[in-house]
């Protein structure tokens, strides 16, 4: 039997140039499958790159940071494969069987759709709990369904991710992997989060970017807007609405910069609205948690 062929895209930036290479180099050391790599520059050339890419890893420049969900969908159509890894340029994959082992799994059980491995802090410090994406984290080291992903390392079948539309491109950065998730459950699938798959991220705050909490507010009610049956739209905006003001009731300047977000989520076009079922709501719920928070 032939080997399962996987098309990856590790997007970048140009700004960590050794952790690229040690990510594509990661993915080239892979056992038990055929992979075909392009590294897309966002707003930068990997064919310029210092130390080089190693031989036989495909570029592609775009003239502008089109944002991290756009820039991965324009990867996708040049590289080959049954099944598609996205991997950021600052996460590498330790194990030469990673890749064998999470496709085994998803030949092995049809029902999931999408996984995100267990993450690991690269220099050796606890790892953030977010990196567990589950409401109630447990140990790090225990599988299960989830809901959204971290999208630093994701693997998945190519008609998962072609029928869910690809990541949101409007999104630009912040909640494209739980849009990706949902639309991976509305097919009748589930996202898995395996605990005894292994990849290494740095630990890095999220919020060091200045868009952050605009961004991460217009999206959420993007998200909403995009995915959610009607009814379910102001619940969803609710809660999180909620959530975050007792979250950040003491800084009126970072609540200032997400409700500047949230007034834009409702002003501005989300782009293709694809409501998820009821039926999908339903098994969402029964799974253990309805996508209202």
């Amino acid at each position: 039997m032939a080997d399962p062929t996987v098309g990856v895209v590790v997007l970048t930036q140009g700004t960590r140039p050794g952790d690229l290479v040690r990510g594509v180099e990661s993915v080239l050391r892979q056992e038990g499958v055929t992979t075909e790599v392009v590294v897309v520059g966002n707003g930068w050339d990997p064919a310029t790159a210092e130390p080089a890419l190693p031989t036989g890893v495909r570029s592609l420049a775009l003239p502008e940071n089109l944002g991290i969900p756009a820039g991965r969908n324009r990867g996708v159509p040049l590289v080959a494969g049954e099944y598609l890894l996205f991997l950021d340029d600052d996460a590498d994959i330790p194990s030469p069987g990673f890749l064998r082992d999470a496709i085994a799994l998803l030949r092995h059980d049809p029902s999931i759709g999408m996984i995100q491995p267990r993450l690991r802090a690269r220099d050796g410090k606890p790892s953030p709990r977010r990196w567990i994406p589950r409401i109630r984290k447990g140990e790090p080291e225990r599988s299960s369904a989830v809901f959204s992903v971290l999208e630093a390392v994701i693997v998945l079948p190519r008609d998962v991710f072609e029928r869910a539309g690809g990541w949101a491109d409007p999104f630009f950065y912040a909640h494209e992997g739980i849009e990706l998730a949902w639309r991976v459950w509305d097919q009748g699938k589930r996202v898995w989060y395996a605990g005894d798959l292994v990849a290494e991220h740095p630990a890095v705050s999220p919020t060091r970017h200045s868009y952050y909490y605009r961004l991460n507010a217009r999206n959420r009610v993007w998200l909403a807007r995009r995915n959610l049956p009607a009814l379910l739209v102001p619940l969803y905006v609710g809660s999180w609405t909620g959530i975050q003001l007792l979250r950040w009731f003491r800084k009126p300047a970072v609540l200032n910069a997400w409700f500047g977000g949230w007034r834009e989520g409702w002003a501005a076009d989300p782009g293709e609205r694809r409501p998820i079922r009821w039926r999908t709501v339903g098994r969402m719920t029964a799974a253990g948690r309805p996508p209202i928070v």
